[in-house]
């Protein structure tokens, strides 16, 4: 059972990048508060973004609020970016946002079926007749799918009600590893199968940390607190007590309840959303240019993305894969 968190030490480990005395900073997520955002939250609720000498303040998407268009306006410091292909087009549209760090190793994107009719294993979905998939996901990841022996055909649209899904039991639906398997088992009773598109092949990085490309080249020491901040914030919310971050979800997001954040973090582990592949040696939130090249090179070969983008203008690694966390980790584990 996790029943510490990992707070003695912060103050000495972010000295060396701190910035100015409790600069207020703003952070704007992509969607309403829940436990995927969790490592942001307990860097608030326990004081490790203060001991960097940030007061930062989350401010949560939703779908009536543009935290990108906030960024872009310099009314926000920071943004939490969906995957690598927002990113991409933003250099595509000469836009100078650039990202600092991955928290997700893997996208938490799936496809769901039915067990028991058929569609049990990865290659038995391409046999299936309707996958329902909502215009965003026939966009991008369902074009790296066609891209596979996928069909076009295939594809129905998924309006973000699973009433067709489990009308049909013939069918699958996307959704998110964190939520919709764990609304389907509360609705239907039954667990269906899930197929990480991350464990086939989708393996961009995701709730990315974003930042304008000035911030980076006028304020690199509060760039360099905020992502270290969030790294020690993740471990601690992956690894240690998390009740008082749950608090604060809860607070800013009053539908989020105990049993959503009790799935939501089982999944995560479960499936090494946060912590996996390079972060086990690097650290919580580390990137690779050849990950980031190999991923924009599927996209292009699918046709979801044009080729030609200066790819040095997506990311700065400057700011991660220094081991940040590993050793809270390592006291939080008993190892």
């Amino acid at each position: 059972m996790k029943l510490k968190t990992i707070t003695y030490g912060i103050a000495a480990l972010l000295a060396g990048t701190a910035a100015h005395a409790q600069e207020a900073v703003t952070f704007g997520t992509n969607w309403v508060a829940q436990p995927e955002h969790g490592g942001f939250y307990q860097a608030v609720a326990d004081g490790t973004y203060a001991a960097c000498g940030l007061d930062v303040t989350i401010v949560p998407g939703g779908p009536n609020v543009n935290n990108r268009a906030l960024l872009l306006a310099g009314k926000i410091d920071f943004l939490m970016d969906g995957n690598l292909l927002q990113p991409f087009n933003s250099v595509r549209e000469d836009i100078p946002m650039v990202v600092v760090a991955s928290v997700f190793q893997k996208e938490p994107q799936v496809i769901m079926t039915h067990p028991g009719q058929g569609l049990d294993t990865w290659e038995s979905l391409k046999g299936a007749d309707t996958l329902l998939i909502g215009n965003g996901g026939y966009q991008s990841f369902f074009r790296w799918m066609v891209s596979l022996g996928f069909r076009d055909e295939q594809r129905k649209p998924y309006t973000y009600n699973s009433a067709p899904f489990l009308a049909d039991k013939k069918s699958g639906q996307q959704g998110y590893v964190t939520s919709e398997p764990y609304a389907i088992q509360k609705e239907a009773g039954f667990e269906p199968n899930v197929f990480l598109l991350a464990d086939y092949g989708f393996d961009t990085y995701s709730t990315l940390i974003a930042t304008m490309q000035k911030t980076i080249d006028t304020r690199p020491e509060v760039v360099q607190c905020f992502v270290d901040g969030s790294i020690l914030g993740w471990t601690n919310y992956m690894y240690g007590d998390q009740s008082a971050a749950n608090k604060l979800i809860q607070t800013d997001n009053p539908d989020m309840g105990d049993a959503n954040i009790e799935f939501a973090m089982e999944q995560l582990t479960k499936y090494g959303i946060v912590d996996s592949g390079d972060s086990l040696t690097m650290g919580i939130g580390a990137m690779t240019v050849e990950r980031i090249e190999s991923f924009y090179n599927k996209m292009v070969d699918a046709g979801v993305i044009d080729g030609g983008l200066d790819l040095d203008a997506v990311y700065d690694l400057s700011f991660v894969n220094k081991g940040v966390g590993l050793d809270v980790k390592k006291a939080l584990m008993g190892n």
